[in-house]
């Protein structure tokens, strides 16, 4: 069986903007956990800086994730936050222990 394709996705809002994007990332799970190929999509925020967020997302494959990131759900989310975001950052890493 193929090691799952782990991604950590930081996302920061922009201060004023905090409750927009934590309710629209919150509106990402449900969806997101019906995909196939989706093992683990948890979603944290920061306790010293409320306005970081991050994904903890484990998938099946490379190719099911960029179906993923291809989704209209994902797409509606970008378009619903456009400028409330201050920065992204997608990180795919491999566990090594």
């Amino acid at each position: 069986m193929p090691t799952p394709l782990t991604i950590i996705a930081n996302i920061e809002a922009k201060a004023d903007q905090i409750e927009l994007v934590k309710t629209e990332l919150l509106k990402l799970i449900e969806p997101t956990r019906l995909e196939e190929g989706c093992i683990q999509y948890d979603l944290h925020q920061d306790n010293n800086n409320p306005a970081l967020f991050t994904f903890v997302e484990n998938w099946a494959s490379h190719e099911l994730l960029q179906k993923h990131l291809n989704s209209p759900h994902l797409k509606m989310y970008v378009q619903t936050t456009e400028g409330a975001v201050a920065s992204f950052t997608l990180n795919e890493i491999t566990k090594i222990a």
